[in-house]
Formats: C-alpha cells, structure tokens, sequence
C-alpha cells in the first residue's frame, strides 16, 4: 500500500498532488501504512480513503477500486449504518463498537458481517479536524460460531426434552397396561432400549435419518438375512421426531410377530413396503405364514402406540388389520419438511 499510495494520482481528488500535503497528513499516512493492525482513514471534505494492507481484505472486490474514493461512495452500502459515528468522530468525539452487524455487499452480494472498530479524528496542521481514523477487527466468524453453538445448545435442550416426554408416556403406560410387576419390567425395559436405539441415529445432533437405518435399528434383531423379513421401498430421509416415532412402531409391531405372529414360527415372513408421492408417505407391514390371527381382547399401549401416537407424528392415520392370514398394519401421512 506504500507503493499504491505514492503511485497513486492525488492530483484527481480533493487532497491534491501528494508534494502539497500537509505535514499532519503525512504522518497519519506514516502511522496507517506501519500499522499491522487492519485500519483505513478518510481525509478531507470528501472523507477521501486511504488503507493498509491489513485492511485491504475487509473490502472485498472494492478493494481495486477503493484507494482515493470518497468513504460515502465506497462503503454506501453500509452508510447509513456508520454515518452517526463518523459524525461523531468528526465532532471531537472517537467512537468503539463491538461486533456492530453490517450487511455489505462488498462481493457483490449481500453478505452479513460483524466488526468491532473504533473512529478517532484526525487534526490537521492547524488544530481543525481534517478526518478520522478506523481501526477494524472482523469478527464475523466468531458471532457465526457462537451463534451456531447457541442453536446446538438450543437443539440439544429441545431433542432432551422430546426424549424425556415419549420415555414418561412409554414408562406410564406401559406400568399401566401391565398384568404384573415382572411383565412391567420386561416390558418398561424393551422399550426404552428400542428407545435408545431410534435415538442413537442422532447423537450428532442430525435432523433426518435415513428409513433404511430406522428400519435396521428398529429389527436388527430379525433381520439376520433369512429374509423373514422382505423390505422393499425407495431411499429417504425421515425428519429425526418422525424416524423415533417410527422406530418405535417397527419394534412393536416386530415384538408382537415374534410373540404371537409370523415370526414366531419358522416358515412366517414379514413384508414391510413403504413409498413416498410428493410429502405423502405409505407404509405397510404385511404378515404371512404364521399361526392363525385374533384381536386381542384388549386395547394395550402398543396398539395405541402404533395406531394413535405413531401416526400423530406423520399428521396421518394408523390401521392394524387383524387378517386371520396374518397382521397388516397401514400407516399414512406426510414427511415432515
């Protein structure tokens, strides 16, 4: 910048041919220029710029075209934001702000930035203010980060709460439902594992999942590549509360083929279908081969779970068809954006 300010033509701007300046001037160009801190100032009646190399990042692709223009017409884009303090300054008065938000479009784009600065005036021979100073830090990327832990403390505090509410619901009414201390156990544990297991898929703080995960989480245990249980469907990702509702349904449905359906017997087969048309989704589990199928002569947790809690996740319905060939269960909705 040494080099572009002695080669630059003064003569075409309000300060003049440099020989002309004044001796306060040059020794703030002295101090800009040896400055390793990133800092600009503007002289004279157009508030004319000058920078240092430290500086020239800040402006982006202005940058060729910045050295010797007035600071209104360089940084217009972000004048009516600054105006009050350079006011200030020229006033006697330095200003400092931290990580003042600026949209520039210095690249050609509006573009969100965070400056923590500082104006100070300049004076000139005869004691009269001829300019001010700035003395910038960038510091957009650190309010970036902050900002985005903020939103992965925030998201955190929210799946922690989702967690905590569908574990309470599973654990009451599954005590609920029980006949006995022992079966409530069993139950109250199977499912808060099957739990854990749909939450695993997000332990990095992911919003979606892909069903064919859900699906291995949720009946990995039977799924041991006897083709018991036949999938077929396209790829797709699940928004993170639809994939544990989900997982959570699979397991229930997969408990209760293993106790009483087709999969409790070895020639019985599963087939689980799903398909998507635009947000609409359909999902079937089809049992075939096992013993003869009954209603169950009550309404437990897991039939309101599959037919009821599940299907509220995907703004839809949930059906279980106890077919005497075999349970199929129907599920219809639309995906979460």
């Amino acid at each position: 910048m040494g080099r572009a300010v002695r080669n630059f033509d003064w003569s075409r701007t309000p300060l003049g041919p440099i020989e002309g300046w004044s001796t306060s001037l040059l020794t703030a160009v002295r101090i800009l220029l040896g400055q390793k801190h990133a800092a600009c100032m503007f002289w004279g009646p157009e508030l004319t710029m000058l920078y240092n190399d430290a500086y020239a990042p800040a402006l982006g692709k202005k940058e060729c075209r910045a050295l010797g223009q007035p600071f209104r017409r360089i940084w217009a884009d972000v004048w009516n934001d600054v105006q009050p303090l350079v006011n200030q300054a020229l006033s006697g008065k330095g200003t400092y702000n931290e990580e003042m938000r600026l949209v520039m479009t210095r690249n050609g784009f509006d573009e969100e930035t965070f400056w923590t600065f500082s104006h100070s005036p300049l004076f000139d021979d005869d004691g009269s203010i001829a300019g001010l100073i700035n003395i910038t830090v960038d510091v957009t990327e650190v309010v970036q980060a902050r900002r985005n832990q903020q939103i992965m403390q925030q998201e955190l505090l929210h799946r922690i709460k989702n967690i905590l509410s569908v574990t309470s619901t599973v654990v009451s009414a599954s005590l609920r439902n029980a006949d006995s201390i022992q079966e409530a156990r069993d139950t109250v544990g199977a499912r808060i594992m099957a739990l854990a297991r749909a939450q695993g898929l997000f332990t990095g703080l992911g919003d979606s999942a892909f069903i064919t995960d859900v699906v291995s989480r949720s009946l990995g245990a039977h799924l041991d590549g006897s083709d018991r249980i036949r999938l077929d469907g396209p790829p797709l990702r699940l928004s993170s509360q639809q994939a544990v509702g989900l997982s959570l349904a699979l397991y229930e449905l997969a408990t209760n083929a293993a106790k009483y359906g087709a999969l409790s017997v070895p020639e019985g087969a599963v087939d689980l279908t799903w398909s998507v048309a635009g947000d609409d989704f359909a999902l079937d589990w089809v049992e075939t081969g096992g013993a003869p199928v009954h209603p169950p002569a009550r309404e437990g947790f897991g039939s309101k779970l599959v037919n009821m809690i599940v299907p509220a996740y995907f703004e839809g319905e949930g059906e279980a068809v106890f077919d005497p060939a075999g349970l199929h269960y129907r599920l219809r909705g639309r995906l979460s954006a």
